[in-house]
């Protein structure tokens, strides 16, 4: 009895598993966003330096996380789904997300999207295939953290469904800006 629930437990551990894989990787291939195509990819440690040059464009200089923050992340082996996406060969977006099975929640890391390309629906895109993900693998929440002085992200996030659940005061680095927490309820997933 013990060898047959053994068996058991491997079976469907292996197919979690292998399902989880297969939801938190993406082929390369272009992705058509208002009409312009973009070539959407996970993104490499050799994406770095431009994911922080967009951060710089974003925020003003700054980047709010280092090469070695990003690279931690994209090191991890499970978990995490990054993703770029990339115009004529120039890196123009980026979207980070860790997945925590425990909790069944999707929570947004870093999106950031060039300013020469914002307002094309990018942002959009990119929240929609981390959502999706979650939706995929039934978790019951996708979170964020946002700064309070970014209310075209706000506008976006709600747009999508997000709620403002709280604010984390002076949560940012550098500047130690407030937060404010957004959630996404996800529905519940259909019973088989």
């Amino acid at each position: 009895m013990l060898k047959r629930f053994k068996e058991y437990f491997q079976k469907i551990t292996t197919n979690h598993s292998q399902h989880r894989q297969k939801v938190l990787t993406i082929d390369n291939h272009i992705v058509q966003v208002a009409g312009t195509g973009y070539y959407l990819s996970q993104a490499l440690i050799t994406d770095v330096p431009e994911m922080l040059a967009i951060e710089r464009a974003v925020y003003a200089g700054q980047t709010p996380w280092d090469e070695n923050a990003f690279k931690t992340e994209l090191r991890r082996q499970s978990g995490r789904f990054y993703i770029v996406m990339r115009h004529e060969d120039r890196l123009v977006a980026f979207c980070g997300c860790a997945f925590d099975d425990r909790r069944l929640d999707a929570h947004i890391t870093n999106i950031a999207v060039h300013p020469d390309v914002q307002g094309h629906g990018l942002g959009h895109f990119m929240m929609k295939t981390m959502v999706d993900r979650a939706v995929e693998l039934n978790y019951k929440t996708v979170t964020l953290e946002v700064r309070y002085s970014n209310t075209n992200a706000q506008r976006l996030y709600t747009s999508m469904g997000f709620e403002k659940t709280g604010i984390k005061k002076r949560y940012y680095f550098g500047d130690h800006e407030d937060a404010i927490d957004m959630t996404y309820h996800l529905p519940a997933a259909a019973d088989d």
